[in-house]
Parts: C-alpha cells; sequence; structure tokens
C-alpha cells in the first residue's frame, strides 16, 4: 500500500483544553488511486492530508507512507521522503514572483541536489507534462490563475513522486479553468501517479475513483465510484 493509516489521530493543545482533529482514522490507498477527500470546515479533512504529507506528526495512530512508519523517522528522513516521494499542490499556489516558471519548477530539485543541467531538463519536461512549455520564463505575474496553478503542479510532479497531494487545487479558479486542473490530475493519473485531493465541492470531488469523507476529525464513509470524466466534460 502507497498510503495505510491505523488509528489515526491528531490533538492539538490549545488553552489547556485539548483540540482533537483528527481521531481513530484507518484506512489504505494503494499505488495509483485517485482519491478525494470532502467534509465541512473543521472536519479533519486538511489535518489528515498533513499528516499523510509528513508535515505534522501523530498524536496516536500510525501512518505509513511506502511501508515507512513516519513517526519513526527522524526529521531529516521525513523531509527525505516528502522530497523522494511526495508532491504538493494548494489553493495558493506558492510561486516566487522572482522567478520565471521554469526557476519556480526547478526550486524543490535544487534542495534535492540535483546538478543544473539535469534539474533544468526535468523542470522543462515538467512544463511541457502541464501544456506551459511556451511559458517556461514568464514570471508569475504574467500568467493567468490557471497557469500558474499548472506552474505549481509542475513543480510538484518533476521530481517524479508517487504521491500528489492537493487542498483545494481549485478552489481559487473559475469553473471552467477548474475543469481543466482536475482533467490534468486525472491524466497523472492515468499515467500512474496517486492523487489524493482534498475539496469541499461535490462536483469536483465526483472526478476522483474513491471518495473519503470526513465529519468532526472522523472518518465516515469510504466509497468508491466511476469517475467523471473532465475532458469530455470540457468538450461538451
Amino acid at each position: 500500500m502507497l498510503i495505510e493509516t491505523v488509528g489515526l489521530g491528531r490533538t492539538y493543545a490549545g488553552g489547556g483544553t485539548p483540540v482533537v482533529a483528527l481521531a481513530d482514522v484507518g484506512m489504505a490507498m494503494p499505488a495509483g488511486q485517485f482519491v478525494a477527500a470532502m467534509g465541512p470546515s473543521g472536519s479533519g479533512k486538511s489535518t489528515f492530508l498533513n499528516l499523510v504529507g509528513c508535515l505534522d506528526r501523530p498524536s496516536a495512530g500510525v501512518c505509513r507512507i511506502a511501508g515507512e512508519d513516519t513517526a519513526r523517522l527522524s526529521p531529516d528522513a521525513l523531509a527525505t521522503l516528502r522530497a523522494r516521494r511526495i508532491g504538493f499542490v494548494f489553493q495558493s499556489f506558492h510561486l516566487l514572483p522572482r522567478l520565471d516558471a521554469i526557476g519556480n519548477v526547478e526550486m524543490p530539485l535544487i534542495y534535492r541536489g540535483m546538478k543544473r543541467r539535469m534539474r533544468r531538463d526535468r523542470a522543462m519536461e515538467a512544463l511541457e507534462r502541464v501544456g506551459l512549455s511556451a511559458r517556461a520564463h514568464h514570471r508569475p505575474n504574467e500568467m493567468s490563475g490557471g497557469q500558474q496553478q499548472r506552474v505549481a503542479i509542475a513543480r510538484a510532479i518533476a521530481g517524479g513522486p508517487d504521491l500528489l497531494l492537493a487542498d483545494e487545487p481549485t478552489g481559487a479558479l473559475d469553473s471552467r479553468t477548474g475543469r481543466e486542473i482536475i482533467a490534468l490530475f486525472q491524466a497523472l493519473n492515468r499515467d500512474g501517479m496517486a492523487v489524493l485531493m482534498v475539496t469541499h465541492d461535490a462536483g469536483v470531488a465526483a472526478h476522483a475513483q474513491r471518495v473519503l469523507r470526513f465529519r468532526d476529525g472522523r472518518l465516515v464513509t469510504d466509497e468508491t465510484q466511476a469517475p467523471a470524466d473532465a475532458e469530455a466534460e470540457m468538450a461538451a
């Protein structure tokens, strides 16, 4: 399994009163699956994503990524796991305004110690994959919101991760641009990349193969479905 959680929980100490953000979540996600996590604000879905992405550590239970128990890893080992296996896409694009598109995509490859020529080639390949090779030398303020999100996706996939984590990736986009981004996720998934996406939008979640629904910090339903085809919707 690519992701496996058993009794996963996260509690925060807030003003002396513990706040349970996530409790007793058990699930397993194989490689190559497209999963949407849904729920209202405060339901625990983003906390779950942060734990799976090794951005936070659990207070209870186990989270395994590709068989590795994240609670047992050192900070350096966690950083290596994130860098080599996980790509992140957020609602806010988090692009560096002074860098052009290819420079933004290269950033995580620099942290991995990749040589300049190789990382430049990998960054351009990622931009080509998201349809933005012609914008490689444009800065974020010279691109639309959808183009900026594509650059963010290129940055996330440039290192060849097994898992793409997306937190409300269409939340700042208009509906058509949002469908374009979901169509890109589906294409990446068809090529073998696993996608775990947090969304509050049932229309967006309809494009996943599986939907996890959270409420009050708990996983309440876990259902598979026939995913809607975003490309077909745009063509209609």
